[in-house]
Parts: structure tokens; sequence; C-alpha cells
């Protein structure tokens, strides 16, 4: 996410004083909430399904998920390259390309 949508996340934030409410718990049930809401955009079809409405849903869900790394203190990149370096061992492309069985069945 390039810095000047962080730092309007950051301002929002820091305008309507909700850091206060902002805890790791809160932001975590948040992003839970925001994500069945972006969920039930594809409820009766994954065909059919109103993409302005799957956009804010899922701004909402990314807008959390920031305000949860500033609250933690975490950087996006380091905690994404982490997990991905875990998934690219779990996952070796030689055994999972083209197949959707876990990584302990592979």
């Amino acid at each position: 996410m390039k810095q000047r949508t962080i730092d309007r996340i950051r301002k929002f934030t820091e305008d309507r004083d909700w850091d206060q409410f902002h805890s790791p718990e809160n932001l975590a049930k948040s992003i839970i909430i925001e994500a069945a809401e972006l969920l039930e955009c594809f409820q009766w079809s994954d065909e059919e399904y109103d993409l302005q409405h799957v956009k804010e849903e899922l701004a909402d869900v990314i807008v959390y998920s920031q305000n949860l790394l500033d609250k933690l203190d975490l950087d996006v990149d380091e905690i994404v390259n982490m997990k991905m370096a875990q998934n690219e061992a779990k996952y070796p492309v030689d055994k999972a390309r083209g197949n959707a069985t876990k990584y302990d069945r592979l």
C-alpha cells in the first residue's frame, strides 16, 4: 500500500480519536466482521455480484488490517515475506502445482 494511503488511514483514526477503541482484540474482531460482509457479497452466486460492494468490504478489511499493523507495531512487508517463506517451504512447486491439497497431505 502506498504511504499516502497509510497516512490517510492513520489521520482518519487520529482525527476521530478512535485509537482508544483499537485494541488488538477489537481490531481482529472488526477484520472478521468485515471479512464476513465481504463473503456475503458472494453468498448466492460467485458470478453475479456487485463489484462496488466487494471493493467497499475489501477496503474495510484492509483498513482494519492496517490499524492492527499499527497497533502491534508490525511491518506489512516483513510479516508477509515471513509468511511467504513458510508457505513456499510447506508447498513446494513440484508437489503443489495445480493441486489444492493441504500441505500435510502432499
